[in-house]
This record gives structure tokens, sequence and C-alpha cells, in this order.
């Protein structure tokens, strides 16, 4: 597999030639100012694809291209949204890149209630609390009809946790949950001085009546015009797991497993519509096998992002060591080493280690901790290639 690294354009602290120093073979990019359901700009698409070549690198996956949420609530301007990313498809065909990585959930990407979970080792990383994530659901958003979402038990440790919960810790999730790490995803809440628990609200208030079968619909709608582009210019559209893989803030889901993978392969039948295998998205949700995942579906998988989750019995979960966890990374890589070897792949939500904490890195995407996934990575790689050659001779 070809290695990759998300990187966040010419503001980044991670440099074009730090990555090159430590491996990287090719950079997964967006045009980040770009508010979704806008044309990207070829001139603008152009320049930076020149300026991570004269690096040595290939744009390798545009990860993302927004889809507006008018395109998945299915408003009234969404045929406008949609031709306007499907130009901008067409402009990344003509340029030549040919993979594009996009996600369906509604409102909200990935979801944390802590950004900096200390390890017994002094490094931090990712981490969802079940519980904390409940009490944001039912005592800040205060989201109607919430503790239906909950068992009884859960209810009663929100309860008991609303007593000593503080202002500080309050003010905490709102930051880690729809500020901090939706900010450099979707731009939808971009700062406290927006209310952003007000206008959090205000978004999930668009979806009502919206449930999995018409989301589903939604997203049929979606690819069955804009995957004819796609096709034209030999372009892989991969759509990535929910994260986690279920239903959030009363919200549907419709990328958790197999049945939902399956589903939106057979709905628009096309070698463009095809997988983001996120082996840390699908290992959050116990349902989930990952090696019988990539069994199944590495043909029509077209990018691959290797980390790995460890779950609790109560539903918590953290970023496991790229070795360890549910993700079981190396079987994975045996996989897709055999069966569709050319895959871009890239690391991703490395931990936070020695000075990576002084730096103002996105959550989850630090230098020095990617560096310390990707060696790791790159060693099950090179073991695996090595199994391969030697049932060759």
């Amino acid at each position: 597999m070809l290695k990759t690294w998300r990187w966040f354009g010419k503001n980044d602290p991670i440099t074009l030639p730090m990555l090159k120093q430590i491996g990287v073979e090719g950079i997964v990019t967006s045009l980040y100012h770009i508010p979704a359901g806008d044309i990207w700009k070829k001139d603008e698409i152009n320049e930076l694809k020149t300026y991570i070549e004269d690096f040595g690198f290939p744009w390798s996956v545009v990860e993302s291209v927004s889809v507006h949420e008018s395109i998945k609530l299915g408003g009234k301007d969404r045929d406008e949204k949609i031709e306007n990313f499907r130009q901008t498809l067409v402009y990344l065909g003509e340029l030549g890149i040919k993979t594009v990585c996009y996600n369906f959930m509604p409102v909200i990407d990935w979801i944390r209630t802590d950004l900096n979970r200390i390890q017994p080792d002094g490094t931090s990383t990712l981490f969802f609390d079940r519980i904390r994530f409940a009490y944001f659901d039912c005592k800040i958003l205060n989201r109607e009809n919430a503790e239906k979402d909950y068992s009884a038990e859960e209810i009663r440790q929100v309860n008991e946790l609303n007593k000593v919960m503080t202002n500080e810790e309050k003010n905490a999730l709102i930051h880690t949950i729809i500020v901090k790490t939706q900010a450099f995803i979707s731009r939808q809440i971009v700062g406290e001085e927006q209310y952003p628990v007000q206008a959090f609200n205000e978004l999930l208030r668009l979806y009502d009546g919206v449930n999995k079968n018409q989301l589903r619909k939604n997203l049929v709608y979606f690819l069955k015009r804009i995957i004819p582009t796609a096709e034209k210019y030999g372009i892989k559209m991969c759509i990535h797991p929910d994260d986690p893989p279920y239903p959030v803030f009363g919200l549907p889901r419709i990328v958790t497993g197999e049945e939902d993978i399956q589903w939106i392969l057979d709905a628009v039948h096309s070698e463009s519509n095809g997988l983001t295998f996120c082996a840390g998205s699908l290992s959050a949700g116990v349902h989930n096998n990952t090696v019988a995942l990539a069994e199944k579906f590495a043909k029509q998988t077209c990018f691959v992002h290797l980390r790995s989750t460890d779950v609790a019995e109560n539903g918590d979960f953290i970023e496991a060591s790229h070795l360890e966890g549910r993700g079981n990374l190396i079987e994975l890589i045996r996989i897709f080493e055999k069966q569709n070897p050319s895959l871009p792949m890239r690391v991703d939500h490395g931990k936070l280690m020695l000075d990576d904490a002084e730096k103002d890195y996105n959550p989850g995407y630090s230098f020095l901790g990617r560096m310390f996934a990707l060696a790791q990575v790159e060693g099950m790689m090179a073991v695996v290639r090595n199994e391969i050659d030697t049932n060759r001779i």
C-alpha cells in the first residue's frame, strides 16, 4: 500500500519536507477554506496540486470534498449543491486526482468526549466516555426525548454525574464535542462566540423527520447524480464509515457495518462507488469484525485508514496502539496487500507524545504520534510483504 499522510495545507505546521524525511509517499488533503456546497475553482486545485508535486509527492486522495447538509437532508437547494459537487469532480478529474473520500454523517463528524486522555506512559489520546456523552446530550443540549436513547442504568449515572459536574467541565465538553473537533472538519460550528449549543441544536432540528431510510434515499439520490461524472474521469468515490458507528443525538447513521456497506455498494453498482476502510471507526462498534469486513470488501475499498480502538463493556472506547486493539491492523494489512496492494493508506489519530503537546495540532493529527504510528505500520507492512514474497518462492 502507498504510505500517505493527511496534510492540512500550507498553513499546517507539519511541512512537506518534514513528511519527505519520514518516508511518506503521497499526500491526502483538501481545499479546507472552501465551504461545503461551493465549487472548487480549477486553478486553486491545480495550484495546490503543483505545490505538492514540487516537493516530490502525488496528491493521492482528496479528503474531503464536503457534502453539504442540504444534500444529506434532502433540502430545497440540494440539486444546486449536488451540481457544485459534480463540477468539482470534473475539475479534479481533469487534473488527474482520482480518489475522493467523503462522508454522509448528518451534522457532526467523529465524536470524542476527551481529546487528551492521559495514558500510563505519559502520552495522551482521544477518548469517548459513554456517560459523559449521554450527559452532554441530555443535560447540556437538553435534546427532546434524549433519555429514550439510553438505558435506565445510563440515565441513573447521568443524573449522578449531574450532581458533581462543574461549569468548567461542562464548557470543556461543549468545546470538545462541537467546537474543537468540528471546526477543522465541517466548519459548521467555528467558535464559542456563536453560542455553539444553540447553533448545534438548530442543525439537529433540520433533521426532524429524517430517519435511516430517508437518509439512505438521499445518499442514493446524490450518488446517482455524481457517479456518472466519477466514472467518466476514473474517480473513485469512497464513503467513510460513521464514527462512532451507531446513531447519535437522535440522528440516523447509515455506514455502521457490514449490512450498511453492502447496501450502499449494491444501491449504485459502479467501480466508482467504493469504500474508505477506516479500521478505527469500524472497530469502535462491537458489532463489527474488522478482519471479516476487510475480507469481504477489499476489492471495493479505495482508501484505507489504519488505526485501532479498544472498547469497554459499557461502550467507552479509546484509540489503541496501532499494534493492538480491535482493529487488528496486521491482519488487515495482510488482506489488503494480497487483494488490493496499490491502495493509498494513511495512519490516523496518533497520540500526543513528547513535544507534540506544545503544538497546536488538529485533534488526532499530531506529528510525532503519527510518525510513531507510521513506523509501527511500516514494520507490519514489511513483515507482510516478506511473507508474500516467501510464499512466491
